[in-house]
């Protein structure tokens, strides 16, 4: 019989968990042997005996054995250690300059899958991590500006005065910026936002916020194949910061969310720009685990420049983790699923699927994600 281990995560600012009672009774619907963690959903709002009451074991010993661990996060070297040889470990991995956890990982005998690496085709939507945990980021984003705001979002006609509606400018147009979007325009600001990719305005449009762009060839053909951003040139990055520039002056809050998969985050807002805004302004930088898309924003802080506050959190996602969890256990139990014969009750990993090609990092012993190899 085949048996799934849910790890608790050892990263203290990690709050979310790989499965749920709804995962674990699905699970043991098909035959699976579940054993947790103690405590691995309690930061979530997932108690040991809503597990116990679907099936799942609950043990310190959970991981033994197991022939498939899952987790948020990437396991460390003390973790690996637990894990039997051989053993399908599934989580977020981060796997862009990261080859020493990657080489870890594949000494330890382990065949890692990173959930992070999923296609962005259609079977695979209901396993794609990246929109899933994006979509509650880019609703926290707006939830945090409003909390370091010190005015409030609607327009409210009052006898006493008007409170003037909020400006709201969502840069990057992904899953994350879409939803900070909808978010913002729910709580009656005035939006508007920006994306190098064409396809976006639409979008946008259709949220009932303004699109700003500078809208030349370049811009036309600005996406690539996966329907990520494309790096765009010098002098189109000259020209639309321009236009940038001009238009943050007058916003209250400014919420960036640009991300190329491996690159370091392109530099949206300078220095310069976040001294044009008024006091009182917030920036929320999305992007800030990979250097940020602002100047000057600190990991896990709330940087603070004349007056103007610059919000930094990583793993906003993490900040609604009940939610966080049960999307992305969902997406685990949705891939799990293409790994299993139930008829047969064994695992039964199709290695040339184009789901495992894009997402398998590690095999006996060896890196063989193409992207990961290690340079001769």
């Amino acid at each position: 019989m085949v048996k799934i281990a849910i790890s608790k995560e050892l990263d203290l600012a990690e709050p979310r968990v790989a499965a749920t009672a709804d995962t674990v009774k699905k699970f043991k619907s098909l035959g699976i042997d579940v054993a947790i963690e103690p405590g691995a959903g309690i930061r979530s709002g997932m108690l040991d005996a809503d597990y116990a009451a679907m099936g799942a074991v609950v043990s310190a010993d959970a991981v033994k054995d197991a022939d498939i661990v899952i987790k948020v996060k990437r396991p460390e070297a003390g973790e690996l250690a637990t894990y039997k040889k051989g053993a399908l470990v599934i989580a977020i991995m981060d796997p862009y300059g990261n080859d020493a956890a990657l080489k870890t990982m594949a000494d330890a005998g382990v065949s890692a899958f990173a959930m992070e690496l999923m296609p962005r085709i259609t079977r695979a939507q209901v396993m794609d991590v990246l929109s899933s945990q994006a979509n509650l980021a880019g609703y926290r984003a707006v939830v945090e500006a409003a909390e370091a705001f010190g005015r409030a979002f609607p327009m409210m006609m009052t006898a006493a005065g008007t409170v003037p509606a909020a400006k709201v400018f969502v840069m990057g147009v992904g899953v994350a910026g879409l939803q900070a979007i909808a978010t913002a325009r729910r709580l009656g600001a005035v939006v508007t936002a920006t994306d190098v990719r064409p396809a976006t305005k639409e979008q946008v449009e259709s949220l009932g916020a303004k699109f700003l762009a500078v809208e030349d060839e370049e811009f036309k053909n600005a996406q690539t194949a996966g329907g990520y951003a494309k790096e765009m040139s010098k002098e189109y990055q000259a020209k639309q910061a321009a236009l940038t520039a001009e238009h943050i002056k007058k916003q209250d809050i400014v919420i960036t969310t640009a991300l190329i998969p491996g690159r370091p985050a392109p530099k949206l807002v300078s220095a310069e720009m976040v001294a044009s805004m008024k006091p009182g302004s917030v920036l929320v930088d999305l992007a800030v685990e990979r250097g940020g898309n602002v100047e000057g924003a600190k990991a896990n802080e709330i940087a603070e420049v004349n007056g103007v506050k610059i919000v930094g959190y990583t793993n906003l996602a993490g900040k609604v983790a009940a939610s966080a969890s049960s999307l992305y256990a969902r997406n685990l139990l949705s891939f799990i699923e293409t790994l299993y014969d139930k008829a047969a009750q064994s695992l039964a990993v199709k290695w040339d699927d184009e789901l495992v090609k894009a997402t398998a990092l590690t095999r006996d012993g060896a890196i063989i994600h193409p992207n990961f190899q290690p340079k001769a």
